[in-house]
């Protein structure tokens, strides 16, 4: 049986001790380690691998929100924390849930049942968090339709809501799954799975994807993405 890999992360010993203590009773959960700070947890997570963090919100110096923020690459998350006017903000991102110290059994138990099933349900494509001036969201690339270049920053079209993502595009098409998305200009980044029509109109390429947005392909591309587009 695969085990799913968690990292706890509070500055407190004691409620260290308490997650520790009730996931005692969950065999097929391994623990990959402990952090008491944000610092120790982001270099935890790039060597541990783990799937699922229990996070406390409120520590020393850097929150856990600082955390999700620097991470390229983000597992599910169970928020952790004495506090409850973090409640709506932690939904507000929609981590998969929310435990309010001291935690109860029953509600921890939920929060593992939940974890299970989300793991076994897991996009290939992974996700990201990003904070989006007061607003934070998870957003699992899957959702993506579309990613333009705006100065500094890539713009993140995803259902009816966009974001902003501190990072080039460049940066962003290295990170991405190739087989999945494809840059087909300069400014723009598409998800093959929203494209509806592709045609040619004055000699170039021209794609409708769900939403109804047309997005011309650049004459650089054109070659590259008849491949992409054709599975090659």
């Amino acid at each position: 049986m695969k085990k799913i890999r968690v990292l706890i992360i509070d500055d407190e010993r004691a409620a260290r001790s308490e997650i520790r203590r009730l996931l005692a009773g969950y065999p097929d959960i391994e623990i990959a380690g402990e952090a008491v700070n944000v610092d120790d947890a982001l270099k935890m997570i790039q060597e541990q691998k783990p799937e699922l963090l229990f996070l406390d919100i409120q520590m020393p110096e850097k929150s856990g929100f600082d955390l999700l923020e620097s991470l390229e690459e983000v597992p599910l998350v169970i928020f952790t924390t004495a506090y409850d006017q973090y409640a709506l903000k932690a939904f507000e991102v929609s981590a998969l849930d929310y435990l309010v110290k001291p935690i109860r059994e029953e509600r921890f138990e939920k929060a593992i049942i939940q974890a299970r099933q989300r793991l076994g349900k897991t996009d290939p494509t992974g996700q990201i968090f990003v904070k989006d001036r007061q607003q934070y969201h998870f957003i699992q690339w899957s959702s993506v339709h579309l990613i333009e270049s705006m100065d500094n920053y890539a713009r993140i079209f995803f259902g009816d809501k966009n974001v902003f993502l501190k990072s080039s595009l460049n940066q962003l098409e290295e990170k991405l799954n190739s087989t999945i998305f494809f840059r087909i200009n300069r400014a723009q980044i598409i998800n093959r799975q929203y494209i509806q029509t592709i045609t040619t109109m004055d000699g170039r390429l021209k794609i409708t994807i769900s939403t109804g947005a047309q997005l011309e392909v650049s004459e650089r591309q054109s070659a590259k993405f008849r491949q992409w587009a054709a599975g090659k």
